[in-house]
């Protein structure tokens, strides 16, 4: 039938006959429009040459290639518990992927930092970590969720600097809060002062002049108080987590590992990568273990010569076994309390120079060249060794230290322990006189590592500097930093050696391992080789380092402790002090 005798009917079935005809040029002027058919034509014709064994997958994989780029349909958010039964956020990045919505990837953060402090109400409920993950959810639920819809996962800092100036909104709208509670506060207390009569006697003075009270020696040193700890953000986890899951989500759909993508972003070649050497902690003898030692929170082992990862790991484990038969043979040695909370040996010691004579001893037992190509790192964690009524530390469980002492007890060790190569946060960071004095001590032989604090926030883009002497600095990745955050920070750190230290009793999400390798650090520190999550991440580490082998781009690297020394001294002249005779 012709399309003027179809017109010229008036019957029923010529009506419909129109109307399919309508329909099928319709659906030939889309198809056209979107060059359907040649784009068929061409592939069946390839695939009739090339005739392959799955014709349906052939042609799956052919059009796949003209798809649309995945967006993210949905980010979703849901409350997990770490190994220590802490509170944890998960996050779960849902795209539409060929026009069908899937779930791609997840990403689990745990809650606040532990050198950090939550908010005064939070606290006083006891239930920070409930608060915080529940914060996070709804604002993964209320905001994230729609503000991310359509968005594409590999524009990962356009991503990044959404979530921060969301975080920034809430950071304000936090603050306006607590002005107005603080507001508050002020007036009642003005007001309850204007209703007190004032005292009608003048304090007492003594025969001097002077108020009565308590003596104070003008001898003593005052120390200098801590500075006030930031609140953290309740709910702020939600911005690392989403961060990690969408670039992961991205890694995922391009079919590339996290940490290859991770190095796209820094625009660097896959020419060689370098792994992060893995620091490994032997034994734990800090304020929370049972013996009498507060000093040494970490005796951490620290490979300077180019040792695979493997091989690293391997001699950890080799020296802690030969710790605990050392132990075990010795009646009247520290007795092996199991194992610390970040997965190290805990011993019942009474004296630093007890724990680092059993790891030396356990090393040249075993044949491992400590003292040249193995040294030692000392994490004393300070700040948390400081008695502020008394202002000295508590090195021993009733043996003070003041400062100043405290830099006669750790050049003590220094001299004694040649393997000793690098202090982390030997003093507080408020003791600015004592880390210039310890740097022009022990500066050419021994490394300084201290904290870099890095937030996103407006609280601290004025970054504080570092103590006097510092070579090294341990980045922490924060619950409110993005993974642009955490890049800017390690390109930030120009000079030295950069540590990222990560929690290791996380819920297995080992990408964090992927992040370090991308970012390029020098160390990774995860703590012992114990617990299921912790171990997670150090075959990960591996899995890592086997497939750079395997394709021949692993780069080896050997770290060079004096030349940190020389760019110390070259950078800072009040490093360049002669180093008293030691007693």
């Amino acid at each position: 039938m012709s399309f003027k005798r179809l017109l010229n009917c008036n019957s029923r079935t010529s009506k419909e006959d129109r109307e399919f005809y309508n329909l099928k040029n319709k659906a030939a002027e889309y198809y056209r429009a979107n060059g359907i058919p040649q784009k068929i034509e061409a592939v069946l014709n390839e695939m009739f040459y090339e005739k392959p064994n799955d014709v349906y997958g052939y042609l799956a994989n052919r059009f796949s290639g003209s798809s649309l780029p995945p967006v993210i349909s949905a980010v979703t958010g849901r409350a997990m518990y770490d190994a220590r039964g802490g509170a944890a956020l998960q996050a779960d990045v849902y795209c539409v992927i060929r026009d069908e919505e899937k779930l791609v990837c997840s990403a689990v953060i745990t809650d606040v930092d532990d050198d950090v402090v939550e908010s005064e109400d939070v606290v006083a409920n006891g239930n920070h970590q409930q608060v915080s993950v529940a914060t996070a959810l709804k604002w993964i639920r209320e905001h994230l969720r729609s503000m991310l819809h359509g968005f594409n996962p590999a524009h990962q800092t356009h991503l990044d600097n959404l979530l921060s100036d969301f975080l920034l909104a809430r950071y304000l709208e936090d603050q306006d809060a607590r002005n107005r509670e603080r507001e508050n506060e002020e007036e009642k207390s003005e007001t309850k002062n204007n209703a007190t009569p004032p005292p009608t006697s003048a304090p007492t003075k003594d025969k001097k002049g002077g108020d009565k009270g308590k003596k104070v020696n003008s001898g003593e040193k005052l120390v200098p108080p801590p500075e006030p700890a930031e609140p953290v953000l309740p709910g702020a986890m939600a911005v690392a987590a989403v961060s990690l899951a969408a670039a992961k989500s991205a890694a995922s759909l391009t079919t590339v590992p996290l940490y290859k993508y991770m190095r796209n972003l820094r625009d660097q070649a896959q020419v060689s990568v370098p792994l992060p050497t893995p620091l490994l902690t032997l034994l734990s003898c800090g304020k929370t273990s049972a013996g009498k030692l507060n000093l040494l929170e970490e005796i951490i082992l620290l490979p300077t010569a180019p040792y695979t990862a493997r091989q690293i790991i391997e001699m950890g484990f080799e020296v802690q076994r030969e710790i605990k038969r050392i132990t075990a043979a010795s009646k009247m040695g520290p007795a092996v309390l199991g194992v610390s909370g970040g997965g190290a040996v805990q011993l019942s010691l009474e004296r630093a120079e007890q724990a680092l004579d059993l790891v030396m001893e356990a090393c040249k037992n075993l044949g491992l060249p400590i003292g040249s190509d193995l040294r030692l790192a000392l994490n004393c964690a300070a700040h948390a060794l400081m008695d502020y009524p008394r202002g000295k530390y508590e090195v021993m469980a009733g043996c003070l230290k003041s400062p100043d002492e405290l830099v006669d007890v750790l050049t003590g060790l220094v001299s004694k322990y040649p393997a000793i190569t690098a202090l982390i946060d030997p003093f507080r960071r408020e003791d600015v006189e004592q880390w210039r004095k310890l740097s022009s001590l022990i500066g050419q032989s021994c490394c300084l590592i201290a904290d870099r604090a890095y937030c996103p926030l407006p609280r601290c883009r004025e970054t504080k500097p570092l103590p006097p002497g510092v070579t090294w600095v341990t980045l922490r990745h924060r619950s409110e930093m993005t993974l642009t955050d955490l890049l800017h920070a390690v390109t930030d750190q120009r000079e030295g050696e950069t540590i990222l230290a990560i929690r290791g009793d996380e819920i297995g999400d080992d990408s964090l391992v992927d992040v370090a390798v991308g970012l390029g650090v020098s160390f990774l520190k995860l703590g012992g080789m114990s617990g299921g999550s912790r171990m997670n991440k150090f075959n990960r580490l591996l899995s890592i380092e086997t497939e750079l082998e395997e394709q021949g781009i692993l780069e080896m690297r050997e770290i060079n402790l004096t030349q940190a020394a020389t760019e110390l001294e070259e950078s800072d002249p009040a490093h360049q002090v002669q180093a008293p005779p030691l007693n």
